[in-house]
């Protein structure tokens, strides 16, 4: 779509810097190209570059995380794998995946993303790492499978961060830590806080005003329509992480005998609720702004 409505795409370039003007505005980017170096004058820069961004910092704007706040993931595409097609399938257990999941994506009849993920504090303890954990999974259900790809990365998990615009500039997805601190999907808060990011630097540069005080507009917006509930969602996730093996089997069966198109995220936290009603007090929240 950008490139219809005349964008110029350039795939394989890695930035390097940002450029600033005189008065310390963010105003355009340096970036690698074929063993070259361009620049590349912007109004608004908008960093996308996903967990602890170096064009944040570039920028003035401290993009780290705690450990506490990051799941460390590992993901194959396996090809030759027995799968129903039409599911996607989620693992659960202190075992398997230390405060995280297994998931398995279909891509087709017999090919999907096999992944997995694990508390970043939980990582090389006992010399184990989120690639070793797939490893096990994958051998246990998917011994005859063909590993065609790999891809590595952080996710992040914990609030937004505190700081997301400066003058010239914007922070987005990863980069501003906006995945789901339960699930850990980022693609969806990422597609909204893109939109809310691009009509405020249409705004402002309308007005010929890009400082971070007009683009505060897209954090105040982000906040407003879901950063506000990170907080509780983060405090519900350390209360369902508490949770046994034994009691995630119950909530499950519990949720297995529901019909499959009325399974969704309201009927699951129900069901939790059901087994650990202290978590009402977190719910609260959530209910009372929509968010369930």
């Amino acid at each position: 779509m950008a490139a219809d409505a005349g964008a110029e795409i350039i795939v394989k370039a890695r930035a390097t810097t940002v450029s600033k003007s005189d008065d310390g505005f963010v105003n355009g980017v340096v970036f690698r190209y074929f063993g070259r170096d361009y620049s590349c004058k912007a109004k608004v820069v908008i960093a996308a570059d996903g967990i602890e961004s170096q064009v944040a910092r570039w920028a003035g704007i401290d993009s780290t995380h705690d450990l506490r706040d990051v799941d460390i993931c590992a993901q194959y595409l396996i090809s030759k794998i027995d799968i129903i097609p039409d599911f996607c399938d989620f693992y659960l257990g202190r075992e398997l995946a230390p405060r995280g999941y297994a998931w398995v994506f279909p891509k087709g009849d017999d090919i999907a993303n096999v992944g997995i993920g694990i508390g970043g504090t939980i990582s090389g303890k006992g010399g184990k790492l989120a690639i070793d954990y797939l490893n096990e999974f994958v051998k246990r259900k998917f011994p005859h499978g063909k590993i065609l790809a790999q891809v590595v990365g952080c996710v992040p998990v914990g609030n937004s961060l505190p700081k997301i615009v400066g003058d010239g500039i914007m922070l987005i997805g990863d980069a501003a830590h906006h995945s789901d601190p339960i699930s850990g999907g980022g693609v969806a808060n990422a597609m909204y806080s893109g939109q809310f990011a691009a009509n405020a630097a249409v705004d402002a540069i309308r007005i010929g005003d890009v400082s971070a005080k007009i683009l505060s507009a897209y954090q105040n917006r982000w906040d407003k329509e879901i950063g506000s509930n990170f907080k509780h969602v983060c405090r519900i996730r350390d209360g369902v992480l508490k949770f046994s093996d034994d009691l995630f089997d119950k909530c499950a069966e519990v949720v297995s005998k529901m019909p499959p198109g009325k399974v969704n995220m309201t009927q699951i936290f129900k069901t939790v609720l059901m087994h650990q009603p202290r978590l009402l007090l977190e719910l609260r929240h959530l209910i009372r702004s929509g968010w369930l």
